[in-house]
């Protein structure tokens, strides 16, 4: 009836440095290039194709030109905005992509009588709907609300960029009965970045892996090919580009702490391959910056290793237990504001990540002062509902 590939949290521009922006850009190719092999009728992205609305020209360069092959393919694209790519003033770089005729933004809804009432895209046999991703998850409680503008007899795909309930887990989060959900052939969502099936709904995890954490547990990305015509309905696809290497080394004296890194990097053939390493323990002696990182990256350099990545947020000092260094940490923001919210409760505190998200847009090339301080006013002004 149908076949279709399900992509979810690209994050174009999310990695700093500059190797591993490479890899993410690689892997959405390589996922572009696969679906233009399978002949896909059509490509569903479910938030987060980009780190932020407002990615850098680099990145938006690399991006059209991904969604021009899809074009010339003639194979159309439908997306929704992510807790990332998201943005309060309703204005994102989806904008742009959906006015250049690259890509359609499902998420079409009114408000009517109480209830949120989602309008579908239509696409020959298929009705799509969706609903944008928000920071701090305030989409659930809208979700809560939606009801389906119907569209008999067509092939029904929702796509979501939030949490539900039967993936949450153990997480203190607010998430979406899947029970509560208008009814729908195919749940196309996209946020948690897992592999993950429940019934019909699917969490496909990024197109590449977002931190140091998702590097070791997943160590690259994946999305789904679905074909409603075969037995076995999906298939998920790897996106392979480079191999990982992965070390966590206990260490109690920083002096000598390079030369047993190295020592643990001559058992490994690292030629071509993304190095993580992992440091952790109460330090006896010395401090993190005794640790000699630039001897260890040449090393690896003359080795061939494409790039080493380290974390050493697990070092501690052995007198008093405080971390020495944070750093390659990632999620430190949230990780700050939660710590902050639990020691001064406050309503305001829903406000915080949204608040940090708008002051961190950044002022585009040739993008005057005065149109930028615009911007970064309506993106406040919408925070706190002011009119």
């Amino acid at each position: 009836m149908v076949k279709f590939a399900h992509i979810a949290d690209v994050h174009l521009g999310g990695w700093k440095q500059q190797p591993l922006q490479e890899l993410n850009l690689a892997s959405f190719k390589k996922a572009v290039e696969i679906c233009i092999k399978e002949k896909v009728e059509f490509i569903i992205i479910a938030g987060d194709l980009f780190d932020t609305a407002f990615p850098p020209i680099d990145v938006l360069k690399e991006t059209f030109a991904e969604f021009k092959k899809l074009k010339d393919a003639g194979i159309p694209c439908f997306l929704i905005a992510g807790s990332h790519d998201y943005s309060v003033s309703g204005k994102t770089f989806l904008d742009v992509l959906e006015k250049a005729g690259f890509a359609k933004n499902v998420a079409s809804f009114e408000e009517r009588n109480g209830k949120l009432i989602l309008k579908p895209t239509l696409y020959k046999r298929v009705a799509i709907y969706g609903y944008p991703g928000k920071t701090s998850g305030l989409e659930v409680e809208d979700l809560r609300r939606a009801q389906f503008d119907d569209a008999p007899g067509m092939y029904k795909i929702f796509m979501l960029h939030t949490t539900i309930d039967k993936a949450k887990g153990d997480l203190p989060i607010d998430a979406i009965e899947t029970s509560n959900l208008p009814k729908a052939d195919y749940y196309a969502l996209g946020h948690l970045h897992i592999d993950f099936q429940y019934e019909n709904f699917v969490y496909p995890g990024p197109v590449f892996p977002n931190n140091f954490q998702e590097l070791e547990d997943l160590q690259y990305g994946r999305f789904y090919l679905v074909d409603t015509d075969l037995e076995k309905k999906m298939k998920r696809v790897d996106l392979k580009i480079r191999d990982i290497v992965s070390l966590d080394l206990e260490i109690k004296n920083t002096i000598r702490a390079t030369e047993q890194i190295l020592s643990e990097l001559e058992k490994h053939d690292v030629k071509d391959k993304v190095v993580l390493l992992r440091l952790h323990g109460l330090l006896e002696n010395g401090k993190t910056s005794d640790i000699k990182f630039l001897q260890i990256e040449e090393s690896l350099k003359k080795k061939g290793a494409y790039f080493l990545l380290r974390n050493t947020h697990d070092l501690k000092l052995k007198e008093t237990g405080l971390e020495t260094e944070i750093q390659e940490t990632e999620n430190i923001e949230e990780e700050s504001i939660k710590k902050y919210s639990e020691q001064n409760p406050s309503d305001f505190n829903r406000l915080i990540s949204q608040i940090m998200s708008a002051f961190s847009i950044e002022k585009q090339d040739g993008e005057t002062v005065e149109n930028f301080t615009i911007r970064l006013m309506e993106e406040t002004k919408k925070i706190f509902s002011i009119a």
